[in-house]
């Protein structure tokens, strides 16, 4: 069975970009990235890396309200509801 290699730059211009971003997305995190081969990362820095960039391209939305208590008369409740794009 063959693999088919989807992890490519749709804009080859934007790949400096990309480049700084992941770098920047490593020192976030505190993993040690250099310019290169980083075959000496565990898998879990390399992860770590990664979920970093995607955290900080998906945004989360956040969203406070109040509404009447439904169990107590007269009181209110702070309601907040995150929603976000799972892939």
């Amino acid at each position: 069975m063959s693999s088919k290699n989807n992890n490519k730059i749709n804009v080859p211009e934007a790949r400096a970009a990309m480049d700084r971003f992941k770098m920047e997305a490593a020192s976030e995190v505190g993993v040690n990235l250099k310019e290169g081969y980083n075959g000496d990362l565990t898998s879990r820095e390399a992860g770590s890396v990664g979920g970093q960039m995607v955290k900080k391209m998906i945004p989360v939305r956040t969203a406070k309200f109040e509404r009447a208590d439904r169990t107590a008369v007269g009181h209110r409740v702070t309601v907040t509801c995150r929603a976000g794009l799972y892939l």
